[in-house]
């Protein structure tokens, strides 16, 4: 995995409309070496969801692991306290 992949990914995710966009798993601490990507997205719902974990896969050309952030879960708040933020668009 590389940066790239990953800004792709976050951009991507953006433009579905992600409120909120978390990198986790192995590509947080050791993105070399993951052999797919996590992410976690908040505001992308129904279909919409879906055809977000088609683009990224089709476009990044590596596994893509997506899970909704919302409504909270107990594994979307261990997500959200382990992983990393690539975007929330309630800061700033």
């Amino acid at each position: 995995m590389t940066a790239d992949h990953i800004d792709t990914a976050a951009r991507i995710a953006r433009d579905f409309g992600a409120t909120r966009v978390v990198l986790f798993g192995s590509a947080v601490d050791h993105p070399a070496h993951a052999r797919d990507l996590d992410l976690a997205v908040a505001g992308v719902h129904g279909w919409a969801f879906y055809k977000l974990g088609a683009r990224l896969d089709r476009t990044l050309g590596v596994p893509v692991d997506l899970v909704a952030l919302d409504p909270p879960t107990p594994f979307s708040r261990r997500i959200e306290g382990a992983g990393r933020v690539l975007y929330d668009g309630h800061i700033g």
